[in-house]
């Protein structure tokens, strides 16, 4: 079993999202460790991209600081090193493919799996099209994470057939962001995918912010995604945030602990 589907196995899982690099390096650090603390499963590392197209105004904001304040995908790897030093939680990346391919797709995943990391998620490429990822992954034993959304479709089962580690269910139609209310059909996605592969974990992710909505989204899968909430604290907070993510983990681990 690959770390990331046993991060599943102790109860609906919970996945924080950041970027790293913002507002700095030192302060991610210092997030991360807060958050594997607070009982996070799985952590989702953000590699800065200057046109992440998935993501909404507040993750693009953030993007854009650690850009600006020169983070580099060496620094991120760097990053990684002092942290397998002492921390077992699993690691995935989150980027976009014009990162990996400037990197060297073969030099950036054999970095990756050299550094510590689980896996991958790149939410700008298309299913047809991962397997020029997808092989490299898995020969160094990454997980490339498989995306659906609700306009998957016919296509669900054919995705969670494939997918590596757990699948990531986008509750809604549009960029990452908080919302007020989320998508009705995701229940059924989540339906399709686990009739396809029964013992594939599911994840749900875009827009889930409060306690009540993670545990809403667990209920219907194996566990919920975080990120615009959790980047929102990084921003408002800056270098005092780590302690206050540790305590927003906390409590949404605590709602997924009644789902």
């Amino acid at each position: 079993m690959s770390r990331i589907k046993e991060a599943f196995s102790h109860g609906k899982a919970f996945i924080p999202f950041l970027t790293c690099g913002d507002p700095d390096l030192e302060t991610t650090e210092a997030a991360i460790r807060a958050m594997e603390a607070a009982g996070a499963d799985l952590i989702e590392l953000g590699i800065p991209f200057s046109d992440p197209t998935a993501e909404g105004p507040v993750i693009q904001a953030a993007n854009e600081r650690a850009l600006a304040a020169g983070t580099t995908t060496d620094q991120i790897f760097d990053l990684v090193r002092r942290l397998r030093a002492d921390i077992t939680v699993p690691l995935v990346f989150m980027t976009y493919a014009n990162v990996v391919f400037s990197y060297g797709t073969e030099r950036f995943v054999s970095a990756a799996a050299e550094i510590g990391m689980d896996g991958l998620i790149l939410p700008d490429v298309p299913f047809e099209e991962k397997e020029e990822f997808a092989a490299p992954c898995r020969a160094r034993g990454l997980d490339l994470v498989s995306l659906i959304a609700p306009t998957s479709a016919d296509r669900i089962g054919q995705i969670a057939r494939e997918a590596e580690g757990f699948l990531y269910c986008v509750s809604s139609l549009g960029v990452t962001g908080v919302r007020q209310t989320l998508s009705g059909s995701v229940g059924e996605m989540i339906r399709l995918a686990k009739t396809a592969a029964p013992d594939l974990p599911c994840a749900i992710g875009f827009g889930i912010s409060t306690p009540t909505q993670a545990r809403e989204m667990a209920a219907l899968s194996d566990g919920a995604v975080v990120g615009s909430a959790i980047v929102k604290l990084m921003d408002r907070y800056g270098r005092e945030a780590p302690a206050h993510v540790g305590a927003y983990v906390a409590e949404i681990k605590a709602a997924l602990a009644r789902a």
